[in-house]
């Protein structure tokens, strides 16, 4: 890997979709708890995860808009989601804590993450992870998935009553772990949330979105903004940012 420079001293990670594989597994979890109910005979899998993952993205927009409460979210997101299926006789408090509790257990990473955390704290950076979610499912998916022994701080937004884009997560974070802002970067997955969330607070960012033919970019030029702001499809990439 090339020599990195030392403007940065401080890199704030995203969890979900950025280290950890949210997407494989969150589908992975709910496919267990899925064949635990024994609802194969009456739903298709594939179908039934379409339809919890439209209804739970839009109660995740409502939630970080403080329009629903988390007790709200975590029952409507597998009560509508039976209710637009015609599906009846399960509980939606009883799946959604069944499938909290077996979130952790899944473990994929995204691909380079353990080898360049490995690089960056060989280096001194100090690493830090900056995440909307819940407290008692996300420090345990950190646990479990190996990423704990990397960071040195884990900033929630149930904890800090604050969600990513909102300006006070951000502040409490870099505060917290005695950052500078110029010398702080956030690296997330999701531009509305992880990347204008950072460059409205006043830190560069760099969009992560896994792909292969995804060249490293500056995409600064996208917002009007005195930060710097990266696009790239692999972890490796930062060794050129950082």
């Amino acid at each position: 890997m090339p020599k990195m420079n030392k403007k940065y001293t401080h890199i704030f990670f995203d969890l979900d979709n950025t280290l950890w594989d949210f997407e494989t597994n969150s589908r992975n979890a709910m496919h267990f708890i899925f064949n635990q109910y024994k609802l194969d005979t009456v739903c298709d899998f594939n179908l039934f995860f379409e339809t919890y993952s439209r209804h739970n993205d839009a109660l995740w927009e409502s939630y970080r808009n403080k329009e629903v409460v988390k007790k709200e979210l975590t029952r409507q997101r597998f009560q509508n989601t039976f209710t637009e299926l015609g599906m009846n006789g399960v509980d939606a408090n009883d799946m959604n804590n069944r499938y909290l509790a077996e979130m952790p257990n899944q473990k994929l990473l995204n691909e380079g993450v353990t080898k360049i955390l490995s690089y960056l704290k060989k280096k001194r950076y100090h690493l830090n992870i900056i995440t909307n979610g819940f407290k008692e499912v996300q420090r345990k998916k950190v646990e479990t998935s190996g990423l704990k022994p990397f960071f040195d701080k884990i900033f929630i937004s149930e904890e800090i009553k604050s969600p990513k884009p909102e300006h006070d997560i951000f502040e409490y974070s870099i505060k917290s772990s005695n950052a500078k802002k110029n010398n702080s970067i956030m690296v997330g997955d999701d531009w509305d949330v992880d990347v204008l969330g950072a460059v409205n607070y006043g830190i560069d960012a760099v969009h992560y979105q896994r792909s292969h033919q995804e060249n490293l970019t500056n995409v600064s030029y996208l917002i009007n903004t005195s930060c710097r702001v990266y696009k790239t499809g692999e972890m490796s990439h930062l060794c050129s940012i950082l």
